[in-house]
């Protein structure tokens, strides 16, 4: 036996050695592109990379493609990772339960379905059966389908498909009750939703983008139209465009008795401004109802001419108001739920009651309120984790959420309106025994003192050594809430001795706007501090060590791998930057980055330029710096982060690694923003590459 594992572990040091010595990277042609920003030059040598259509990137792509092929296939124990993965998505789960009169909706994925599928059933006693099956669209999965919200009348349900996840889509519509399709249709939208009213419904649109352009033209000039049930979009009547800010987006949303019709305007992930109509009856002109950017005012309902507003108007975590249609300033004012400590995530108002779902330590905690703002129920939850959902409409007399945590696996309750009972209504069983792990919350000083919350989930009884692989995953930006979620293929690095690390930085929204905008603008260095505080954390504290240490995160979350790993390439063994924004100087240019400005800035603007010119990922990268075993991924149908991103990002790094550690780029075709919309095949072969390449590099092989 001893012969045996010496001789494994020796063919295993010099496949690993072998692999790295002999690391060639494809050549990237390089250009002479300089831009001026403000007496500043700044090369751009990678640039022609951005053109996704074009016969020298494709070609890039594909040398890319197969040398990263090539070095993951190497490695020994990847078919055993991918077989493992595989296990841990292997269960039937739960998910988006809701109600639409006498009809219950959720959908479920047996176990390894690219996709999951959408069930109807009457009554709770019914029996479910097959309401929309996104499988049965294409072959390979690429085809995601979301369910939209039901008609007011509950006899309509809207849902929108997209196609190798890109966030164009086109929206569809069916009888609830007969399963009929009906043969309107809605092309070329971004933002999805409708507006119902009893005859149709407004909807929001972009212009179609010129062909060859439509993964990377930018999204501007929304509008809002009314369609009518039965007619063509050709035929529907043009409502409301912002003519004076093309890069203005657009949200429509109705009130349930069919009086209003409310437009949101917002320039990006800041604030918003409301302007609405009377669309029951007579003077039907649009008026501004919440004027300006700097503040949210969300609409959660309404009971006559008297409507409810979720706001942070002078309360930095939301409180709620009524205020009257005909007269919304602020003298008119009346507050109805004050604001807590907590931060107030969501708001439902059913009937006479607001369900309310407030943060706690980003953790989930729900309080009922009848119309006054009288506290009436403070309902339990499993454990500490995420609830979501508390959907419904005005004669409900129960609802359904969704709950999950780090340790719970996805599922639906059942939420009895009157007496706050919950009740399970599908139970996802996980196939392992979920009480061998466990999550719990640390917390830790940043640079500057301030206090940051962690979650920290492995196996019971697992000890503090510096060979425990460790990923840090992690976000912080545009307000985002990052709460306890169940990742099925981290307990592979789990079943390895391994730590799952989730800190809530600065620019997310688990504490509120001050915590968001703590983190955004001139201020985004903060989150890069955040996340570098945790690694010093884990390590000091002895979780794990530098050299198995993994970072990760995804979009926003890509940006900050990328900007961390450097400005302190020593501070891990391996770097998974994905679909990040990794050029700050040029994100504005391409589909939805326009909308990106209010939470990171522009180069176009003199001011702001240096403080992106200073943290850009793609702008930092220097010669002669060993930076981490590097994964970097993305997708050729990401409209959302483009790209040339990575692209250009990796190119560079390529270029100037000075020390063995492999840089690849991973690039999936017919796939789009990360996991969006992606089939569960290519899901998994992502993690398997993912989790192969971060115990490869950490010189761990994984228990069979």
């Amino acid at each position: 036996m001893k012969s045996f594992l010496f001789a494994l572990l020796f063919s295993f040091i010099l496949v690993t050695t072998t692999a790295l010595a002999q690391l060639k990277y494809p050549v990237s042609k390089k250009m002479d592109q300089v831009d001026d920003y403000f007496g500043t030059k700044v090369n751009d040598p990678y640039r022609w990379l951005e053109n996704d259509t074009a016969a020298n990137t494709k070609q890039w792509i594909r040398m890319e493609q197969r040398f990263t092929e090539n070095y993951l296939l190497k490695i020994p124990f990847r078919t055993l990772v991918k077989k493992q993965i595989e296990k841990t998505y292997n269960y039937p789960r739960y998910y988006s339960g809701f109600k639409a009169g006498e009809y219950i909706f959720f959908s479920k994925n047996n176990g390894l379905q690219n996709q999951s599928v959408y069930y109807c059933q009457k009554g709770l006693e019914g029996s479910p059966k097959i309401f929309i099956d996104p499988n049965t669209l294409s072959k390979d999965g690429s085809i995601s389908v979301v369910l939209d919200g039901p008609s007011f009348d509950k006899k309509y349900l809207a849902y929108h498909i997209n196609k190798n996840g890109s966030d164009w889509s086109t929206s569809y519509f069916v009888e609830i009750a007969t399963n009929t399709k009906l043969k309107d249709s809605i092309a070329w939208r971004r933002d999805g939703g409708v507006a119902w009213v009893k005859n149709g419904f407004y909807y929001t649109i972009y212009p179609e983008p010129a062909k060859g352009t439509e993964l990377t033209a930018i999204a501007r000039n929304a509008k809002v139209y009314f369609h009518k049930l039965g007619n063509l979009q050709a035929q529907d009547e043009f409502i409301y465009e912002d003519t004076s800010n093309p890069n203005m987006g657009l949200g429509i949303q109705t009130s349930e008795d069919g009086r209003f019709l409310f437009i949101s305007k917002s320039p990006g992930s800041t604030g918003f401004e409301v302007i609405g109509k009377r669309i029951d009856g007579p003077n039907q002109n649009l008026k501004t109802l919440f004027k300006g950017y700097e503040f949210q005012n969300g609409i959660i309902g309404n009971l006559h001419d008297t409507l409810f507003i979720e706001t942070n108007d002078g309360a930095g975590n939301f409180k709620i108001i009524s205020t009257d249609f005909n007269n919304t300033s602020k003298e008119n004012w009346k507050e109805v739920v004050p604001e807590k400590k907590e931060k107030l995530d969501f708001a439902s108002l059913i009937g006479r009651k607001i369900i309310t779902g407030y943060l706690v330590n980003a953790t989930s905690k729900i309080y009922q309120y009848d119309i006054d703002g009288k506290l009436e129920l403070e309902p339990k939850l499993p454990v500490l984790g995420t609830a979501y959902g508390f959907g419904g409409f005005k004669d409900d007399k129960y609802l359904f959420y969704d709950f999950t945590s780090f340790t719970s696996t996805p599922s639906i309750y059942k939420y009895d309106l009157a007496t706050g009972r919950s009740e399970i209504f599908k139970n996802s069983r996980y196939i392992l025994d979920l009480n061998t792990y466990e999550a719990n919350q640390v917390f830790y000083k940043s640079k500057d003192g301030t206090r940051i919350s962690m979650f920290l989930v492995h196996k019971k009884g697992i000890k503090k050594e510096a060979g425990n692989p460790t990923l840090l995953y992690a976000y912080g930006g545009f307000d985002v809430n990052i709460t306890p979620f169940f990742w099925s293929s981290m307990f592979e690095l789990l079943e390895n001795n391994g730590i799952l690390a989730v800190p809530n930085l600065r620019g997310g929204g688990e504490y509120g706007e001050e915590w968001h905008k703590a983190g955004m603008l001139d201020k985004k260095q903060n989150v890069f501090d955040d996340f570098m505080a945790a690694a010093d954390y884990l390590v000091s504290e002895k979780y794990t060590s530098k050299a198995k240490l993994a970072i990760m995160g995804g979009s926003n979350g890509g940006l900050l791998i990328g900007a961390v790993m450097t400005q302190r390439p020593e501070i891990c063994r391996v770097a998974i930057p994905e679909v990040g924004v990794m050029d700050m100087l040029r994100f504005q240019k391409f589909t939805s980055g326009v909308f990106w400005t209010t939470e990171y800035g522009s180069s176009d603007s003199l001011r702001q330029f240096p403080a992106l010119y200073k943290y850009s990922p793609l702008h930092n990268i220097k010669s002669g710096v060993n930076y981490p075993a590097t994964l970097v991924i993305t997708a050729d149908h990401d409209d959302r982060v483009v790209p040339m991103h990575s692209f250009k990002f990796a190119a560079t790094l390529q270029e100037k690694q000075s020390g063995k550690n492999p840089v690849l780029i991973r690039i999936t075709t017919n796939q789009g923003h990360g996991a969006s919309g992606s089939s569960l095949k290519k899901n998994i072969e992502s993690m398997t590459d993912i989790l192969s390449f971060m115990f490869y590099n950490m010189g761990i092989t994984p228990k069979p």
